[in-house]
């Protein structure tokens, strides 16, 4: 079979899955090409609310390709990138279903989404030093961000690993789903269904309020980065239909 991303659209959900389990999923330039594209298909489908990134158990994603990372540029380097940066910059809100090791670029694939659930099996791991390479595509940022300077740390300068349990007492993941890898998808799409069930341009201008207001140091300046979008939502018919609906469950419930 062909290495490929698997982009599945179902439910408001769209299931995108790096499937080359012969080399743990590892991101060749064609697969992160692959995943950008996907990236972008399920920003355009109306739709889908949510993304879920995946990989084809036993891994979640071995890294880079070494044979891609060995002849690369800059711009080859970029382009390896780009199949998690689209995720990283993804208008959805995202959820990285690691059942498996992701390792390198793997790692920076599972840190770019909003949202990481862990299978027992999963393992997140820096691994760049070990190879003589110095870490990319933001991945000590991303790091820093998620698990604090001490965490990262440990796990770029020293080489610590993150098992499940570890990555959720870090901050790195929500929680560990047990299981199989079925049952870790079912549970991102779970997890999802709130955003599913959210009007879209509400959830969209939500995410981006998000990212805005994460750099901020002063409350009054979030108030102003969310005035424009909370008006905009107080005047949609999706929120006159759904108070409506909510004051007639109150009528009834009386």
């Amino acid at each position: 079979m062909t290495d490929s991303i698997v982009s599945e659209h179902a439910g408001g959900v769209a299931l995108l899955t790096v499937d080359a389990p012969g080399s743990r999923n590892a991101l060749t330039l064609d697969l992160s090409a692959q995943l950008a594209a996907a990236v972008e298909a399920a920003e355009r489908d109306e739709s889908v609310h949510a993304a879920v990134v995946t990989g084809t158990p036993p891994g979640f994603c071995a890294g880079a390709d070494l044979s891609a990372l060995t002849h690369a540029d800059e711009q080859g380097l970029r382009a390896i990138y780009e199949g998690f940066l689209a995720v990283a910059r993804c208008a959805l809100p995202t959820i990285a279903a690691v059942g498996g090791a992701a390792v390198g670029a793997g790692l920076n694939l599972a840190l770019a989404a909003d949202v990481r659930l862990a299978g027992p099996r999963a393992k997140f791991v820096a691994r760049f030093l070990e190879l003589g390479l110095h870490p990319g595509g933001g991945m000590t940022w991303m790091t820093q961000r998620l698990a604090g300077p001490q965490r990262a740390a440990a796990m770029t300068l020293f080489g610590q690993p993150l098992d499940a349990e570890a990555a959720v007492r870090a901050g790195v993941a929500l929680r560990v789903v047990g299981g199989d890898h079925d049952d870790l998808v079912a549970a991102a799409r779970e997890l999802a269904a709130p955003a599913v069930a959210a009007p879209r341009e509400a959830l969209l201008a939500t995410k981006r309020s998000l990212r805005t207001t994460a750099s901020l140091a002063a409350h009054d300046d979030a108030v102003d980065v969310e005035i424009e979008p909370q008006l905009a939502s107080l005047a949609s018919p999706e929120f006159a239909e759904r108070v409506a609906a909510m004051r007639a469950r109150i009528r009834s419930s009386r």
